[in-house]
């Protein structure tokens, strides 16, 4: 079994493949019945609002597996999902959500909204600020030179 920090460490070389293609620097990771997927942002490239790295990453386990329930899967992404993630977090059923850096501005596990606190029909297990410093400087270093 891989541990929290080192898939965190595989879904900030996502987040580093992101980066050197323009997109956001976020990643992820997800492990499920033995095996990991791997991805990243894709919105710019695929022009799809929806491919967030922890979206890109479901998709892939899901059609992988065959089913669109990931029951068991545990998701590792660098940065706290926005709204819509979470949403399909729950829809997939992920056992378990780890998280590196928070986003206050859209993050919907602690920071903007605590959308698993809302009547939801599951819950995953949350762990935060797994390699948080990294995934931070990482966004904050993509940014100082975009602007």
């Amino acid at each position: 079994m891989i541990t929290d920090k080192d898939a965190m460490s595989l879904a900030l070389a996502e987040a580093c493949l992101a980066a050197r293609e323009g997109e956001v620097p976020i990643g992820a990771v997800l492990t499920v019945d033995d095996q990991l997927f791997r991805g990243h942002n894709r919105t710019i490239g695929l022009s799809d609002p929806t491919a967030h790295a922890e979206i890109v990453v479901m998709r892939a386990a899901a059609k992988a597996i065959g089913n669109h329930r990931l029951v068991g899967a545990r998701l590792y992404v660098t940065l706290e999902p926005c709204i819509m993630c979470v949403g399909a977090i729950v829809q997939a059923r992920i056992a378990q959500l780890v998280y590196g850096a928070r986003d206050p501005r859209f993050g919907a596990v602690e920071s903007m909204l605590k959308a698993f606190e809302l009547d939801v029909n599951h819950k995953p297990e949350v762990v935060g600020g797994v390699l948080a410093d990294e995934a931070s400087t990482l966004l904050k270093e993509f940014f100082k030179v975009r602007r």
